[in-house]
């Protein structure tokens, strides 16, 4: 058995399975369609999207996508007030639910072991015309089902290609492939192969235009336009890299095609002493700013995540520390990791003046710091005034026990890290014993 052989025999759902999908669908709908009946609500016809609509969904993957579309005159206060409504009835018969909010509120429920968001929209008539983002879905569903009848399978291989060398989602915390993106792929290449040859041409900039409706101008790295939207570059969510790791498993797989790409062997949590050993053999400075998560969702969290690596990078090169390497981490708590040259920097620090004929600056540099007591020496060397002066933060770990506050983090982070954070140096990290973020730490650590 080949490679592809044995993915797809791994990864495509069998008839039973199949027909459990469908007959769980075809209850919601009705469910949908006969609810909205009742609380006299007009006009609603339900749809499945997504992949279990289009026959590209992998074995195990229960996610049902039910679209609740609403005539384009009603309001968007009418949208979410008789969305839920209706959708509240659905799940009274379900295991669990909950409300969430995207651009506007829709509910998950767990039903049947399936997970399904049911989601209202408006049912405007091309997808130039939205109202809201989700309506662009359904325009997404039918022009990938009039398009990828026969191929699902290439879709299959290809998702679980994307699961397994880890950039497959779009959400904000992988930044990867989304799964219509996936199948656009296919629809333009034709098989896995031929995607998995030709992203190994890929550069930035590559643009991808199915429909030939020539695309408007944007920066990400890679530009697939959207067939249903010219506006709109469907991989937009793709991190550059997401799109370099990408190229190079293709590269990999072309030169020699393994299993284990699709189906990587479980990275193990690194132990305590492995942890020293990194450290050791490595022979820089690792902090750690633990904190407890704020209850946000995902979409919200990761890009305050970034924002607060960014800042904290910035905060330490602007008091002289030399950033390596940093990650961000969430699980019951949220752990931004810096890897540093040194946590430790001179008591000393020179401070360049003034050239001694600039009098105006000069006098005032030298009044400032000649005879002062935070000034080591005072000289004149290339023609400057130098001061050689006490630093303020030799300790990275000082410095963001101080200043962490003032960095710039999203609203719910700042208030999460107000109310209290730790800073973890070297070998207090290991206390941290989540296995999730022992696994995180691989990125510093190969086997």
């Amino acid at each position: 058995m080949n490679v592809e052989t044995e993915v797809l025999s791994r990864v495509k759902p069998s008839p039973d399975e199949k027909k459990r999908l469908l007959l769980v669908v075809e209850e919601l709908l009705q469910k949908v369609d006969a609810t909205a009946a009742r609380l006299g609500i007009q006009g609603i016809r339900s749809k499945l999207v997504g992949s279990a609509a289009r026959g590209t969904w992998t074995s195990g993957t229960h996610d049902l996508d039910i679209f609740i579309p609403f005539p384009v005159h009603t309001t968007r206060d009418e949208l979410e007030k008789y969305g839920l409504l209706i959708a509240r009835e659905i799940a009274k018969d379900a295991d669990s639910f909950e409300e969430r909010y995207a651009e506007h509120p829709y509910l998950n429920m767990q039903y049947k072991r399936f997970d399904v968001d049911m989601v209202p929209c408006f049912a405007v008539d091309c997808a130039s015309n939205i109202k809201s983002a989700v309506d662009r879905t359904p325009f997404h569903n039918e022009f990938v089902k009039e398009r990828i009848r026969g191929i699902e399978d290439e879709v299959l291989k290809l998702k679980q290609f994307m699961k397994g060398t880890g950039v497959y989602g779009s959400e904000l915390r992988t930044q990867g492939f989304s799964g219509y993106l996936t199948e656009l792929l296919i629809i333009r290449y034709g098989s896995f192969k031929e995607v998995v040859s030709n992203a190994c041409d890929w550069r930035p900039g590559t643009v991808i235009d199915l429909q030939e409706h020539g695309s408007v101008e944007h920066k990400e790295p890679l530009v697939v336009v959207d067939p249903t939207d010219p506006k709109r570059n469907v991989a937009a969510a793709l991190s550059a890299n997401r799109f370099a790791r990408f190229i190079d498993v293709c590269c990999s797989y072309k030169e020699k095609p393994s299993i284990d790409l699709f189906f990587p062997a479980p990275e193990r949590p690194l132990t305590d002493m492995e942890i020293l050993e990194m450290i050791s053999e490595r022979k820089s400075s690792f902090v750690a700013i633990v904190f407890r998560k704020p209850d946000i969702v995902d979409d919200v969290l990761y890009p305050q995540l970034d924002k607060m690596e960014a800042s904290v990078r910035a905060l330490l090169e602007q008091y002289g520390f030399i950033v390596l390497n940093s990650g961000r981490w969430a699980g019951k708590e949220a752990i931004v990791t810096i890897e540093l040259s040194s946590a430790r920097l001179p008591c000393v620090k020179k401070h360049r003046g003034p050239p001694v004929w600039e009098r105006k600056h000069a006098e005032s540099f030298i009044s400032k710091y000649r005879g002062s007591e935070d000034a080591f020496a005072f000289y004149i060397e290339d023609g400057n005034y130098v001061a050689d002066i006490k630093r303020k933060f030799p300790a990275a770990k000082h410095l963001l026990d101080e200043r962490l506050v003032t960095c710039s983090m999203g609203k719910q982070l700042t208030e999460a890290v107000k109310k209290g954070y730790t800073v973890l140096e070297n070998e207090d990290i290991c206390n941290l014993k989540e296995e999730d973020f022992r696994r995180f730490l691989r990125k510093w650590k190969t086997e």
